[in-house]
């Protein structure tokens, strides 16, 4: 029997500082989450800073400075509940970018990802791709969201929008 994990996922917040919306979101949102990951694009390391309260990880993206790259690797592989997470940022277009970074990991059983500020919460290849979109970034349909996956019998994505 695998042990329950539930996990907040960031990505693309964009934040040079810890601001009201974003306690407001942790607060009603993740306060309860046994890890929390951030997919890149954290900015600042004051972020990573409140986001340590509990168990963090994260990936730097391609908007964050030299602060946050000297506290975030490009790419990780977490071991939780029993599952493999793969866990990265992402580069270039939207379309084609599950393509692009699935080659980076190996024997994972789902991959955390951002970079398109789009959400995305569906298996394919037998792995699980989940992007929780923008919390507090620009967002192109003006729709922000955040992540929650569920680890236990079964992995389980969902996406909670703002």
């Amino acid at each position: 029997m695998k042990n329950s994990v539930k996990i907040g996922v960031l990505s693309d917040t964009h934040l040079h500082r810890v601001t009201e919306e974003f306690i407001e979101i942790y607060d009603r949102y993740l306060y309860d989450m046994d890890l929390i990951l951030h997919a890149g694009d954290v900015v600042s390391p004051h972020i990573i800073d409140f986001l340590s309260s509990k168990e963090f990880h994260g990936v730097c993206g391609n908007m964050d400075p030299e602060a946050v790259r000297e506290l975030l690797p490009e790419k990780i592989v977490l071991n939780s509940a029993g599952y493999r997470i793969g866990l990265i940022h992402g580069w270039g277009q939207s379309d084609g970018l599950e393509d692009r970074i699935l080659p980076l990991f190996h024997n994972v059983d789902m991959i955390v990802y951002g970079h398109s500020h789009i959400a995305s919460n569906h298996v394919k290849e037998g792995i699980l791709f989940f992007n929780p979109g923008t919390a507090t970034g620009y967002s192109a349909s003006g729709k922000h969201s955040i992540g929650v996956l569920e680890l236990g019998e079964t992995a389980r994505g969902s996406i909670i929008y703002l």
